[in-house]
């Protein structure tokens, strides 16, 4: 079901790069933007970008950057190549870059972050909360016990002070709840395997139809 964790614990992988991460995640049925890959020592000469639309967004990716928000290292809204290169110059030139992840840049919509984590008392457990800067400012989260079926995740979502704002306001329409506990009940199978120690999706952009995860972070059991 996860083979390509599998593979990544099999290469002695430590840290899970973020385009590493969506790999998983694509595997595992989530939506996530289209994009390459480029390490840094062939950035410089960025190749033909095949099936990936303007406007994009370049991001600094390594092992060692817990915050790309904090190093400045992510560029939105690139319209064109000439754009692309200065961006991906200047990513290059944050300590530690290892390389650029490029994406096509996804329709905003409400952001929410779903995670889970090996506690080392309660076990598997996962949370649902606003997404973006949202969960730093308000910390409106909820937690509960991994695995868990939809009627659990609807809980969960529900325990959120914010999930208000799903169901529709000011005139915009609800997003799809649907598809939101499909992904919660996912994560809280994949932190159920022992095979994941962390994972974080934040932001995830949710639409009146779908959902795409915008950023992941992933890091693996070793014990």
């Amino acid at each position: 079901m996860m083979q390509k964790v599998e593979d990544l614990i099999a290469k002695g992988k430590t840290a899970v790069l973020e385009h590493e991460a969506k790999e998983v995640l694509r595997e595992m049925g989530f939506s996530v933007p289209k994009g390459v890959y480029i390490e840094k020592d062939m950035a410089e000469q960025i190749p033909a970008i095949v099936d990936i639309s303007y406007p994009l967004v370049a991001k600094v990716s390594s092992s060692k950057i817990i915050s790309k928000s904090e190093v400045n290292g992510v560029r939105l809204g690139l319209k064109n190549g000439h754009e692309l290169k200065e961006a991906v110059s200047g990513l290059l030139n944050i300590q530690d870059a290892e390389g650029i992840l490029i994406e096509e840049m996804a329709a905003p919509g409400i952001e929410v972050i779903v995670g889970g984590i090996i506690d080392d008392q309660f076990g598997p457990v996962v949370m649902f909360g606003l997404g973006g800067i949202s969960v730093e400012l308000f910390r409106d989260v909820a937690f509960a016990l991994a695995p868990m079926g939809k009627e659990d995740a609807l809980w969960l979502v529900r325990e959120v002070k914010g999930s208000k704002l799903l169901k529709g306001y000011r005139g915009r329409p609800p997003v799809d709840i649907a598809i939101l506990l499909e992904m919660i009940v996912k994560v809280s199978e994949m932190i159920s395997t022992g095979l994941i120690q962390e994972i974080d999706l934040n932001p995830v952009a949710l639409y009146p139809e779908g959902a795409i995860v915008l950023d992941a972070k992933i890091s693996l059991h070793y014990g």
